[in-house]
This record gives structure tokens, sequence and C-alpha cells, in this order.
């Protein structure tokens, strides 16, 4: 009698799993970059905010602008961050957790 190779995922979590392929930061960038994105794009329709003013605000260009608001670029500044969060009347806090 054969025994089926057991599968070494089976009772971990996706994190663990992420952990071992060495995906983990790149999936956690991502996941912040879209609820970011999402928190930015509802602040400004809020506030009635287009991308060309908030530019305007921010004294940078739309392209900029649109990675800020892109879902899936995860390679946006923290000072970028910060100036929108202020464009906006927001303030940004961050948190190292554990």
């Amino acid at each position: 009698m054969t025994r089926k190779k057991s599968n070494p995922h089976v009772g971990s979590d996706f994190e663990d799993f992420l952990r071992e392929e060495g995906r983990l930061e790149e999936s956690t960038a991502l996941a912040i970059k879209r609820v970011l994105a999402w928190e930015f794009q509802q602040a400004m329709t809020k506030a009635d905010i287009s991308q060309a003013e908030m530019a305007r605000r921010m004294h940078t260009s739309r392209a900029v602008i649109r990675r800020l608001l892109d879902a899936n670029d995860p390679s946006i500044t923290l000072s970028t961050i910060s100036k929108a969060a202020t464009a906006l009347g927001k303030s940004l806090r961050l948190k190292l957790a554990a």
C-alpha cells in the first residue's frame, strides 16, 4: 500500500504560503496600494476633485495622480502619498504592527 504524498500547505494559512514562496512582501505592498488607491479615489469623489485639480493642488502632473490611483502600481513614494493626503485635507497615519 502506497501512501499519497501529503500537501505541505494543508493546515497553513495563505500568508505562510506567500512567505515560503518568497512573495509575501510583494503581495503585502500591492494589497496596501490597492487600499490606498481606493481610499484616495473615494476621497476625491466625495470632495468632487478631478485628477487635474488634484495634480494642481499637489504641484505635480496628472501622470503622478494616475499612478497614485492605479491599484496595480505599488511604486508610489511616501512623499507623494503624504502630499495627496494633504491636498485632500486629510492626514496620513502609518503604523508598524507586530
